[in-house]
């Protein structure tokens, strides 16, 4: 592969560069705009690195019995770090990818390609837009439907609201799992809100995250999970044992609690998530 590869987005403007892992053979990071989005290991993509992106993994290993194929929709690509997960662990999988930037799409597969076997399409546009124009036949009939949609370091407003969520938790199967990346700092505003947003519409919920992030004493992501049915509560001593490490379930009560009476957001109140301060997600100035 060409040392650091580099596209500029044109329907953002941001610039897309992958850079090699230092550390580990085969691995690779996607930053756009000056910030990680991705990482992802081309010999063992079972490897997961950013923190949130683990939480989701073991979400993931939970779902049906191991190994067993699922059906999948992700809104936002990146660098497919989640759809080559679900691959690698459970072969056979259906997923569909929805994702604005076309060239980002295009740039990762020339530099990072994805595995041959794999039943991965791929569907451009905004997000929204096109979950709602999905195949009727995929309604009802969705195991794991992943949230993680960026524009450079931030979440657009028009996915954060209760129709938003309304139309996703539609399209899963009574025991299907909405997982949701929720990046946020101190107070937790935002990521309350989008807890609050989630409930309203799903029968049950949970959110995980690293301690100090989820006492909103530093910035960070929250994975949010949602289901139509009770989530197992079985699950939660094997999401806190998978780690990272320090971690938190809250749910039920605790949940509402940490909610705090967080109002639930509409398209007409949404707003896109909180920025992070440069040091914390970005890497620099690449020009």
């Amino acid at each position: 592969m060409t040392e650091n590869p580099t596209a500029l987005l044109r329907e953002s403007g941001y610039r897309a560069v992958i850079e090699s892992d230092r550390w580990v053979t085969g691995a690779y990071t996607l930053i756009v705009d000056g910030t990680p989005q991705s990482h992802v290991n081309l010999e063992d993509p079972t490897q997961l690195f950013f923190e949130y992106v683990q939480r989701i993994g073991h979400v993931i290993d939970q779902l049906a019995a191991p190994g067993q194929p699922i059906t999948a929709v992700h809104l936002g690509a990146g660098a497919f770090t989640l759809p080559r997960y679900v691959e690698a662990t459970r072969p056979g999988s259906r997923q569909q990818v929805i994702e604005l930037e076309t060239d980002l799409v295009d740039f990762v597969r020339e530099h990072l390609p994805l595995p041959r076997q794999a039943s991965i399409r791929v569907r451009h546009g905004d997000a929204r837009a096109v979950l709602e124009k999905l195949p009727a036949g995929l309604r009802g009939e969705v195991d794991l439907l992943v949230v993680d949609v960026f524009s450079g370091a931030r979440t657009p407003a028009h996915v954060t609201s209760v129709e938003f969520y309304r139309s996703a938790v539609a399209m899963l199967k009574p025991d299907g799992i909405i997982a949701i990346n929720a990046a946020d700092g101190p107070g937790l505003a935002f990521a309350r809100g989008q807890a609050a947003t989630l409930l309203s519409v799903s029968g049950d919920a949970a959110a995980l995250a690293e301690t100090q992030i989820l006492k909103g004493r530093r910035f960070g992501n929250v994975v949010l999970i949602g289901s139509p049915s009770a989530l197992p509560l079985e699950w939660m001593p094997r999401l806190l044992a998978g780690g990272p490490h320090p971690s938190k379930v809250v749910a039920g009560v605790e949940l509402r609690n940490w909610i705090a009476g967080a109002s639930i957001v509409t398209d007409a109140t949404a707003v896109q998530s909180p920025p992070p301060s440069r040091g914390i997600f970005q890497v620099g100035n690449r020009d």
